[in-house]
């Protein structure tokens, strides 16, 4: 068996320190992210039995096990290229959102309805050259923002994954012509050496006629 490298070996003994991570395992939850999305549902009340829910960047399934938990009389369209774990209430489709095919696939699943709340868990694959990476998250977060003038109802809800750094305060402010209420949180189950936040707008603004 190949020596684990030094990085390598830092991250097992920090995953393995690390108290979501080993609540997850003990939980049964497939990842930390599960607690990540708890935490702002609990302090935003974004999710109810009923609601209507678009997950981008869904695997491995942290979200998307405790949406399924929530939604009980809604449903949940969970997108990502990768597989996810999930459970019989949600409709998954496999592809990069912001791409054509998926795209139609949504428009599909929802049959003119429209959404109650769009979720963004999309992270950029991390080159190590920091502008790049910041640039990807916030072409990451310009896509679930044109998911929202897509399919979100008036009144509806956005929560982002985002990155401090570069166009992210510019960003925020743009978002705040589209909705009423926006506020910016780090949940304690994120790392605390880590860059990403999460942005959640509240009660999206009326289209107006022209648009």
């Amino acid at each position: 068996m190949p020596k684990r490298s030094k990085s390598s070996e830092r991250w097992l003994q920090r995953q393995r320190k690390d108290y979501f991570v080993r609540k997850a395992q003990d939980g049964g939850q497939v990842s930390r992210a599960h607690y990540k999305l708890e935490q702002i549902d609990q302090r935003f009340q974004l999710l109810s039995a009923r609601k209507r829910v678009l997950e981008l960047g869904a695997a491995p399934g942290g979200w998307t096990q405790y949406l399924e938990s929530k939604l009980t009389r809604g449903f949940l369209i969970a997108v990502d290229p990768l597989p996810i774990s999930r459970g019989g209430r949600c409709r998954a489709i496999e592809g990069y959102a912001g791409e054509e095919d998926v795209h139609a696939q949504i428009e599909e699943l929802l049959a003119d309805q429209q959404l109650d709340l769009v979720l963004s868990d999309m992270a950029p694959n991390i080159s190590g050259v920091r502008a790049v990476d910041q640039a990807r998250a916030m072409d990451l977060a310009d896509i679930a923002l044109q998911a929202c003038e897509d399919w979100l109802r008036s009144g509806g809800d956005l929560a982002v994954k985002a990155f401090q750094g570069e166009g992210l305060d510019a960003w925020v402010v743009a978002l705040r012509q589209r909705f009423e209420q926006v506020n910016m949180m780090k949940p304690k189950a994120s790392r605390p050496e880590s860059r990403e936040v999460f942005v959640v707008a509240k009660w999206f603004k009326e289209r107006s006629s022209s648009a």
